[in-house]
């Protein structure tokens, strides 16, 4: 965790880089807005001047700003991004996350499992830093959808959605009710202990919707959206799919 003080990534040409201190990320946060004075960075921080001295020459070191000579006076240094500010902390994210480390803490992780545990914490890590995981969820659920079918023999979907049912419930996985098989709508319930695990956020809708669009490309050799219907939250009982072909 990071002490109260908040998290942002940056894009350097060196790859990201995550910076965890308030100073430093109000001084680059100041230079989104064009080049700044070293007069300018200290009044806007309201920090002693060997304090940004120090800030600075670390933000220098990770290729996150450049020092140059103002234009106007040789004897003042002018300082200007070289990143892109990529995503930052956010609550409620933080508090989420917090959440779930005490719960990997705490004796009550044996009961929903060390890696499931593990696998909610680092999608709570992702959004307490402000990045929006779902569409990299989506993809990789897909692949691993994609995956699982191998463990399926049928190309009907009806059948293909009953083993599925089998496999989550022998795998621990979760369960789902199908509820029309034209267009197939699916309620999806406690994926991966998703509603079980006490944090008030659900994190794995989008994965739960590649898995199924993955499983049934690769079964049915066919392109489709598991399209969510509504939207969930802490007070809805299952998420729920339906299938559009494209």
């Amino acid at each position: 965790m990071n002490n109260g003080d908040n998290t942002a990534i940056f894009s350097t040409d060196i790859g990201f880089i995550a910076l965890n201190g308030s100073v430093k990320i109000k001084i680059l946060e100041f230079l989104k807005g064009g080049c700044r004075s070293f007069d300018e960075i200290v009044q806007h921080t309201g920090k002693a001047k060997s304090t940004i001295s120090v800030h600075l020459n670390d933000l220098k070191s990770q290729n996150l700003l450049e020092e140059a000579t103002d234009a106007h006076d040789k004897r003042k240094k002018v300082y200007f991004l070289k990143c892109q500010y990529v995503a930052c902390s956010q609550e409620p994210g933080m508090k989420h996350y917090g959440e779930m480390l005490k719960l990997i803490g705490s004796p009550d992780m044996n009961s929903f499992g060390c890696l499931k545990c593990l696998f909610h914490a680092v999608q709570y890590g992702f959004r307490a830093h402000g990045v929006n995981c779902d569409p990299i969820m989506r993809k990789i659920g897909n692949d691993v959808g994609s995956s699982l079918s191998r463990n399926f023999v049928s190309n009907e979907k009806g059948q293909i959605l009953e083993e599925m049912m089998a496999f989550w419930e022998d795998h621990d996985i979760g369960s789902f009710k199908v509820l029309s098989h034209d267009p197939i709508k699916i309620a999806v319930n406690n994926f991966f202990d998703c509603r079980s695990i006490p944090i008030k956020e659900k994190t794995l809708c989008s994965f739960a919707q590649g898995v199924f669009e993955g499983v049934f490309k690769q079964k049915m050799g066919i392109e489709c959206v598991m399209q969510m219907l509504g939207k969930c939250n802490d007070d809805c009982e299952a998420c729920h799919f339906q299938m559009i072909l494209l």
